[in-house]
């Protein structure tokens, strides 16, 4: 969904109308989804889906001028509500190792048209729920509740327009989300201007430090995609990649190619190198049947939908059914980063091992602090 930037657009508070085909729009009327891949550069795949509104049914096209027209007219929520609607309409087909992002103005979060849609899809695993810096954000406490509410129900929070000014890095610090996208004036030139590469940078070693992962939107060259791949961003978006469009259309041959060929992006020592497997179970219960049969097992990973990790257990939390989230890094994620992250954690839970991820969340496996700690100290002899 693209919200209005700023104020109405010409035409959009008098149209005649306009009164009529938010109504019709706000029953589902002539509303419709296109969805834009969301592409891994490490494999070159998709991994993910953002849904944009559509407006088919009306000669009014442009989605800015709807939304900016549904605030002038008071019909803000139940507009946004008939997107989510649209969008998720299609999510039962949504690609298992794929994730979808809505597109979400954070003061309607508090809104019951908005709260009705989380309450109809109950588990929220796979969703992404994007807050964008449409409108000031006069208190990050208000929201807090119904964040948490989502984070529960199994939804990761993304901030769109990372790096677009002060109010950017607000959202940032307020509100650690797990999805970071990086505003389209970064990504513009890439690969023409340091400074801009430098920043990406600094943005994506900010991300790792707070378990999430960076997403640069608005790629439209490949000079620019080249840049980003070089960069070590994990996740791109743009017209270079795909157009929004049906549920779910693949990448094209020629781009995903051209990221599946390059030579890998290393750093001295990743996570990448120590990863191991371990037993997964998908309840405390089944863990602590596990244990069981096992003496010898010192941990198992608790697995939520989509195969997103929730937690390493051991035989007493098992056993009591003590769930506490674990603390997640990705595959790329340098070991020394990752090393000072893990010893940011309380005293008992300050050596658990890492539930690693890929680059859509997924389950890779686990890192043990033991083997972190044995790498770099080989790294440095």
């Amino acid at each position: 969904m693209i919200h209005a930037a700023g104020g109405l657009p010409p035409g959009a508070g008098a149209a005649p109308g306009w009164k009529e085909h938010l109504a019709a729009a706000c029953r589902g009327e002539g509303l419709s989804a296109a969805y834009q891949p969301i592409v891994d550069t490490a494999r070159g795949t998709v991994v993910g889906y953002e849904a944009l509104a559509r407006f088919p049914g009306f000669a009014e096209k442009n989605p800015e001028a709807w939304f900016a027209a549904a605030r002038t007219h008071g019909h803000a929520a139940e507009l946004e509500a008939a997107a989510l609607r649209a969008a998720l309409a299609a999510r039962p087909t949504l690609p298992p190792n794929c994730f979808l992002t809505l597109n979400v103005s954070p003061e309607l979060l508090l809104t019951e048209s908005i709260r009705e849609i989380w309450r109809d899809q109950g588990n929220l695993g796979g969703l992404v729920v994007e807050l964008t810096e449409q409108t000031p954000i006069d208190s990050y406490l208000e929201l807090e509740p119904d964040l948490n509410q989502l984070r529960a129900a199994g939804a990761l929070i993304a901030v769109d327009d990372a790096g677009a000014g002060y109010a950017g890095l607000r959202h940032l610090l307020a509100l650690r989300p797990s999805l970071i996208k990086i505003d389209r004036e970064l990504i513009q030139d890439v690969d023409r201007d340091e400074a801009k590469r430098a920043l990406i940078s600094m943005l994506g070693t900010f991300a790792s430090r707070v378990d999430a992962w960076i997403l640069a939107e608005g790629v439209e060259r490949v000079e620019e995609l080249d840049a980003l791949a070089a960069l070590g961003v994990p996740l791109v978006q743009g017209y270079c990649l795909a157009r929004p469009g049906p549920a779910w259309e693949a990448l094209d041959l020629d781009i995903a190619h051209r990221l599946a060929s390059r030579p890998p992006v290393t750093h001295q020592s990743i996570i990448r190198d120590i990863v191991e497997p371990a037993t997964t179970a998908t309840s405390a219960a089944t863990a602590a049947a596990a244990f069981d049969g096992n003496p010898a097992l010192e941990s198992v990973v608790l697995m939520g939908e989509y195969l997103r990790p929730v937690a390493v257990l051991d035989p007493s939390a098992a056993a009591l059914g003590m769930v506490s989230p674990g603390m997640r890094v990705n595959l790329d994620t340098p070991l020394s980063e990752a090393l000072a992250r893990s010893m940011t954690r309380t005293r008992d839970s300050r050596f658990d091992p890492l539930l690693v991820t890929d680059n859509a969340g997924r389950f890779a496996g686990v890192a043990r602090m033991e083997r972190m700690i044995t790498a770099l100290a080989a790294a440095d002899t």
